[in-house]
């Protein structure tokens, strides 16, 4: 449980930094890192249910971009400002650097290894993010 909610606060300053980052000030920062902990708490949910590491981003992705949609058209803002600080939690850096670190040792296989995982991530986000926006436009052709 701790470690969960340490993940947890990092989703959430992780997401402040990126938005700060962005030169997003005042009252949109909140609602941005909590987007972030929110995508990230989906994620852990969805691994733990279904031990499937790229359905699990792809459904976090999804939430993320349905919850920036949610926020801009609350605070009338564009939702791209709530979309990036909610999936930067996802990026999998951690297997990007062992990707690089296991290529830089020569231990090819298991940088191929690392590598997959890392672009099976990088997908799923993509994904998530092209499936909400499609369904979005979608639906704004038919009204």
């Amino acid at each position: 449980m701790r470690e969960i909610v340490i993940q947890l606060l990092a989703a959430f300053f992780g997401g402040l930094g990126v938005a700060l980052l962005f030169g997003m000030r005042g009252r949109h920062l909140l609602p941005a890192a909590i987007g972030g902990v929110l995508a990230w708490g989906v994620y852990l949910g969805m691994d733990a249910l279904i031990h499937v590491e790229f359905l699990a981003c792809l459904v976090a992705a999804a939430f993320a971009v349905v919850y920036a949609e949610m926020m801009a058209r609350w605070r009338k803002t564009p939702a791209t400002l709530f979309v990036i600080p909610g999936i930067v939690p996802l990026v999998p850096g951690s297997s990007l650097y062992n990707t690089m670190s296991c290529a830089v040792r020569g231990e090819m296989e298991a940088a191929r290894s690392y590598g997959t995982k890392t672009l099976l991530c990088a997908l799923a986000i993509a994904a998530g993010i092209s499936i909400v926006t499609a369904l979005r436009e979608l639906q704004s052709k038919k009204q």
